[in-house]
């Protein structure tokens, strides 16, 4: 089913709805899940807060050129939408954002104007709970000039032998690490308290995990926590990108604000790191054939 929208949502009372309902979600993987597709047409980008994202992520402003990650700030409404309404069954507070591969088929500019649809995919077991899959689509025109699937992943307990062998199978190539080694570091950066909230001014994401130390602790977090999706937009401003990609990215812990981290690349790899060498964030970058 289709469904039209002619404005995209507003972030704040998607929350607040996620919120109130999640409590009242029992989340598991065979459960049903909506099928509704949003689409959102005649879409243009506000340029001052674009610019806003770029200063925040590293990105050069003042081109035509959209970052590769910024259709995501676009769609990012029309997927909250669908995972804080009724008919998802996946609790909206403790949802964890766990991966995201982008494609992107050409260069995107600030200037035009483009459609928008998010949908639900799957839903998947996962050995710490259930995963659902997202997927964004952005045409200009008829075609699809870039598109993204994110999975985020309800963790909940998981019951019986059958359950546990699902979960096992569908986690099992995540949870067998590639034989890589260390990326070389490239710089380090220290992040000021401040960047969750700089990000979600520019993204229209408020999580109040990623505001203030106080919102952060009522979620488990000792102090607020970098957005992922920042975390995927500065590794790909230092580390570039050709106009035809594919990232995958995979997050793998938080990012503690204010703190350290160490970009680390080579080749199409990149990593996030912290203290101890604790990965955050491991991603690949591939060109895609012309």
């Amino acid at each position: 089913m289709r469904t039209t929208l002619t404005s995209s949502p507003a972030l704040g009372p998607l929350l607040a709805r996620g919120a109130l309902l999640s409590p009242f979600k029992r989340p598991r993987p065979d459960a049903d899940y909506p099928r509704t597709r949003l689409e959102l047409s005649g879409v243009r980008i506000d340029l001052t807060r674009l610019a806003a994202y770029e200063r925040v992520c590293g990105f050069p402003t003042g081109d035509d050129s959209l970052p590769l990650t910024y259709p995501h700030v676009l769609g990012f409404p029309l997927a909250m939408r669908l995972m804080s309404g009724r008919d998802f069954p996946l609790p909206l507070l403790g949802l964890v954002h766990t991966s995201i591969e982008i494609t992107r088929h050409t260069v995107l500019t600030a200037t035009g104007e483009y459609e928008l649809t998010a949908y639900v995919d799957e839903l998947a077991p996962h050995r710490r709970g259930t995963e659902a899959g997202v997927v964004t689509l952005l045409r200009s025109g008829e075609r699809v000039v870039w598109e993204s699937r994110s999975t985020y992943l309800a963790r909940h307990r998981t019951d019986g032998p059958t359950a546990a062998a699902a979960a096992g199978a569908a986690a099992a190539v995540k949870d067998v690490p590639e034989e890589h080694k260390p990326l070389p570091a490239v710089a380090e950066w220290r992040l000021g308290a401040d960047v969750g909230r700089r990000y979600g001014a520019a993204s229209g994401d408020r999580n109040p995990i990623h505001l203030h130390p106080l919102t952060a602790r009522l979620f488990g977090f000792p102090r607020a926590i970098a957005h992922g999706m920042w975390t995927v937009a500065r590794c790909l401003a230092a580390h570039g990108t050709p106009e035809a990609v594919r990232v995958q990215a995979e997050f793998k812990a938080p990012v503690l604000l204010p703190g350290t981290v160490t970009y680390a690349a080579e080749g199409g790899r990149f990593e996030l790191r912290g203290g101890g060498d604790r990965v955050h964030l491991a991603g690949d970058v591939c060109p895609l054939a012309s």
